[in-house]
């Protein structure tokens, strides 16, 4: 008899710790169902529709982020660089190459919160498209970093983990089936402080 609740007791709290794990797993990757990726950049296509999967509407519930719907936009967040690395504050990078046609785009860093990395510069926190240097062929070249460089000059403050956060607004990579064939910027490490 005691041997059977204890085996009941055993098989009820990993049911209970492995589900509530496998949970918190999935409302925390930020690479998951539903997920498209270009490059070292991902995007939920689905996450303002009412096509988005289950866990993509708890993951907008528990952040209270309101999600652009199809036809508004499209973010795509980076947490590595090209080389496969984490993003740290602490290092500089080169993001470089061309982006899909759009009315407006933002970019900017987040820590590991997904709030604005806020710049102790004196600088503004995000980049947008209409303040931007671009090359001939219309691709652009960012330099993220807490040291102050020319050109387009995205400007990070403290330590630890962060992401790049790109959002196309009135794009019609939005709406199209074909996100996945679009190229966006590489993100470089060009070096590290300490």
């Amino acid at each position: 008899m005691l041997k059977t609740v204890l085996t009941i007791f055993i098989v009820i709290c990993i049911a209970v710790l492995g589900g509530g794990a496998s949970v918190w797993y999935m409302l925390n990757a930020k690479e998951s169902v539903g997920a498209v990726t270009v490059g070292r950049w991902t995007a939920f296509p689905e996450i303002g529709t009412p096509d988005a999967d289950p866990y993509a509407k708890a993951r907008i519930a528990r952040e209270g982020v309101l999600a652009l719907g199809r036809a508004e936009g499209l973010t795509f967040t980076a947490q590595r660089d090209t080389a496969g690395d984490a993003l740290r504050r602490e290092c500089s990078y080169t993001i470089e190459g061309p982006v899909p046609p759009a009315r407006f785009w933002t970019i900017y860093a987040a820590d590991a919160n997904d709030a604005i990395i806020e710049s102790r510069k004196l600088r503004p926190s995000a980049l947008h498209s209409y303040q931007l240097l671009r090359k001939p062929d219309n691709s652009v070249v960012i330099t993220a970093g807490t040291n102050p460089s020319p050109g387009n000059w995205l400007a990070l403050s403290g330590e630890g983990r962060m992401s790049l956060v790109l959002t196309f607004y009135d794009t019609p990579i939005a709406s199209s089936t074909g996100v996945s064939d679009i190229e966006l910027p590489a993100i470089i490490n060009a070096g590290c402080n300490g």
